[in-house]
């Protein structure tokens, strides 16, 4: 669900309150951001996507490719920002009223990938697209731009330190190996073992790890956070 402010009305566009259910879902972000491209009735479309963690890296991309392509009729953007989206963001830079940066964001949402800024340049071919044809050609740009981009999973969980002797790490990697958990060892006296594990797991893992090798495995827990999967 999406609550809306309008601010500058006609230019630019606030969007606040993105609510992702408890706070702790995966969610995506750019690791590379790439370009797209379309034509549409002569006029050209090009999307620049890049990751971005402040408003401040956000507007600064805006502003690199306003100079970039200082010469296109427009330079439309959208920006998602914050864990749970929260700043949310987008003008039409002189397009009709939510033709170009409202179909960019929709895209965006839609993708489920936050801290990115995406902006579509449009220079002008000659015929007008109507508003249709507007929403089409921004929503179509703004896909072939994430297509184009590495897009990468962050996963709220745990990173759980397991100290244990020759015999119980075998049983160990054989329960991870089952969750498909990568495992990160350490031979020596003991093995260390450094695994992380999605929030809901946590337990669970502890569980087994602790019954399968009679209590003989130390187990320290980190405070949770957000980690690339």
């Amino acid at each position: 669900m999406v609550n809306c402010g309008i601010s500058n009305p006609g230019m630019e566009w606030t969007v606040y309150g993105m609510e992702s259910g408890h706070g702790l879902e995966p969610y995506k972000i750019i690791a590379y951001g790439g370009a797209g491209e379309i034509e549409e009735k002569k006029s050209r479309f090009i999307a620049h996507v890049s990751a971005a963690d402040t408003e401040e890296e956000a507007l600064a991309f805006i502003e690199a490719k306003r100079k970039q392509y200082w010469d296109a009729r427009h330079n439309c953007y959208a920006y998602v920002l914050g864990e749970q989206g929260q700043t949310l963001r987008f003008s039409d830079d002189g397009e009709p009223a939510g033709t170009a940066g409202r179909p960019i964001l929709e895209v965006l949402i839609n993708s489920g990938i936050r801290n990115l800024v995406v902006v579509v340049t449009r220079y002008f071919g000659g015929v007008l697209l109507g508003t249709g044809g507007l929403v089409r050609a921004y929503t179509k740009a703004a896909q072939a731009g994430l297509a184009a981009s590495d897009v990468r999973t962050m996963c709220y969980g745990y990173e759980i330190e397991l100290v244990t002797d020759y015999n119980g790490i075998g049983k160990i990697q054989y329960l991870l190996g089952v969750r498909k958990i990568p495992v990160d060892a350490e031979y020596g006296e003991r093995v260390h073992v450094r695994v992380r594990v999605p929030y809901e797991d946590k337990d669970a893992v502890v569980h087994e790890v602790t019954e399968a090798t009679a209590g003989r495995t130390e187990v320290m827990v980190s405070d949770p956070f957000y980690f690339m999967v």
